[in-house]
């Protein structure tokens, strides 16, 4: 065996899976077919949990994240109808301001400072699957090569070539007569207020910027990229047929924009220096692949899933997709994965998959024209006006309306959940829940100081990290065991019975033996 994992695809969910193995001390190998890191304008920020994941491993704040920590976003959008969030009492939908190139650049650095072996410019050409490893055809700069590993993950895209090859159907639909154009553009400085963060029309009609805008022909959203320089994404319904690898141009999206606003915006090509944004794709493409393993080949990212890009959903998807593989294909690697570990994979990323593919598709339909449209867009904008449906929604934005289910029993309620970020004290040392998470083990925290846990536990210490703290406020739990990708599998308190051994068992594997324990 060469390699403990080949990963194929070195874009942001390739990365973070590397980094992760890397940290659980496996031997990944990332293939990744573009000789240079791809300059091609995509996401423009991260929403939802992922926030608090890059929280976990210390990258909040390495990525621009403002303040000591993550704070929730005060306002969002939820297809074009606006979504006040600053009066929720727990509100989880979180936001990072990063350009998905930046970030891609963050996590290669990050991949090589730990060591990750990423080969750029080399393509995958045929891979083969025996009972104990993957062997794969590469095609490399020098030269084609074989390579073999215990296991190899895809993370090459909707297109994926990994995917096609394990035959793993990509169920779901796609819709050719709705069409987004988004582009880089040129307008007249003296159009954008920045003191209302509005446009000025020819008209004196103003829209506002950073938002979507629906019409009775389509939707809109107009997002200053550079000075002079703004991001157009148009949305249209019931339009033409496009041949897919037919050219975009200005003028197409010029025109499209005047059919959605119904007058003429004065755009034009930049003047400074690209690469700039100019796309076409079918906004209504929504797939899910009906398995997330096959054998020893795993999907995540977008060779997992698909769907509508409105708001901003697929990093925050495909990150997590990674964190909770990585940390299972390594105790796979390691020999201490209990059974139905790499099962849990599909068990639990599929339905977050099918989630997103939902709220994306609903918030893409509320988009639409027509006045029945209309009619529904006010009835949703009133209900959005309620706490409780608020809440609901924001939840399913964020991801965190998905729950995983650990093991047997009634759970806590913060069981299955993303662990909440905790201040704490240990020994004279100030410090928070997510610092203790940065080295990407499990970790058990200890709130009742009574030395009881440490007993308990003393059988998984080779792969459970156990923290005994105290916390400056009343905590939601009075212990808790935390998995690498920071959700809680197991909590000590009056509202579960949460059984700690059973949960230690479920996901880190069988205890030592007693005599291997010094």
């Amino acid at each position: 065996m060469n390699d403990d994992v080949i990963i194929v695809g070195g874009g942001p969910v390739g990365l973070m899976l590397a980094a992760e193995l890397t940290l659980a001390g496996v031997r990944p190998v990332v293939l990744e077919q573009l000789p240079e890191p791809g300059t091609e304008h995509k996401a423009n920020a991260l929403i939802g949990q992922v926030v608090r994941f890059l929280d976990h491993r210390g990258l909040y704040q390495t990525l621009g994240g403002p303040g000591d920590r993550p704070q929730p976003t005060p306002a969002f959008q939820f297809g074009a109808l606006p979504l006040k969030l600053s009066d929720l009492a727990d509100n989880p939908l979180y936001g990072l301001r990063i350009r998905q190139a930046d970030l891609e650049r963050h996590l290669e650095r990050r991949a090589l400072d730990l060591g990750v072996d990423l080969r750029r410019g080399h393509r995958l050409r045929e891979l083969r699957q025996a009972d104990d490893h993957v062997s794969v055809q590469v095609e490399g700069p020098d030269g084609d090569y074989e390579m073999r590993a215990s296991h190899l993950v895809g993370c090459d895209g909707a297109r994926s070539g990994v995917r096609k090859q394990v035959g793993v159907p990509f169920a779901g639909f796609t819709d050719p007569s709705v069409v987004s154009r988004a582009a880089h553009v040129a307008v007249p400085p003296s159009s954008i207020s920045t003191s209302t963060a509005e446009l000025v029309l020819p008209s004196g009609d103003r829209i506002g910027l950073y938002a979507w805008h629906r019409t009775e022909r389509g939707a809109y959203a107009v997002v200053p990229y550079a000075p002079g320089v703004v991001m157009v994404s148009v949305i249209e319904w019931n339009g033409p047929p496009i041949a897919d690898g037919t050219p975009v141009s200005i003028d197409e999206l010029r025109a499209s924009l005047s059919r959605v606003l119904g007058q003429d915006l004065p755009i034009a090509a930049p003047t400074t220096p690209g690469p700039h944004l100019l796309r076409r794709r079918y906004a209504a493409n929504a797939r899910v692949a009906t398995a997330y393993r096959s054998d020893r080949v795993f999907l995540a990212g977008d060779a997992a899933h698909v769907h509508p890009a409105v708001g901003a959903p697929g990093l925050n998807l495909g990150l997590q997709d990674a964190a909770n593989l990585g940390w299972k294909l390594a105790a796979q690697v390691h020999g201490w994965a209990p059974p139905g570990l790499l099962d849990s994979y599909h068990a639990e990323r599929h339905p977050a998959a099918e989630r997103v593919t939902t709220h994306s598709q609903a918030q893409l339909a509320l988009m639409s024209p027509g006045p029945a449209i209309t009619a529904l867009r006010q009835v949703v904008a009133e209900l959005l006006e309620t706490p409780d449906a608020t809440a609901q929604i924001t939840d399913l934005l964020a991801g965190a309306d998905v729950r995983y289910r650990m093991h047997h029993g009634t759970p806590h309620a913060l069981t299955g959940r993303f662990a909440p970020d905790l201040d704490l004290r240990v020994g004279s040392r100030a410090t928070r829940l997510a610092d203790l998470m940065h080295s990407g083990r499990p970790l058990l925290v200890d709130l009742t100081g009574s030395g009881h846990l440490a007993d308990l536990t003393d059988a998984w210490r080779d792969r459970v990290d156990l923290v005994t703290a105290d916390v400056p406020a009343p905590p939601p739990a009075d212990a808790l065991l935390v998995r690498p990708d920071g959700y809680v599998a197991w909590a000590l308190g009056p509202d579960g019975t949460d059984d700690l051994l059973d949960a230690l068992t479920t996901w880190f594997g069988a205890p030592r033996p007693r005599d291997s324990h010094g």
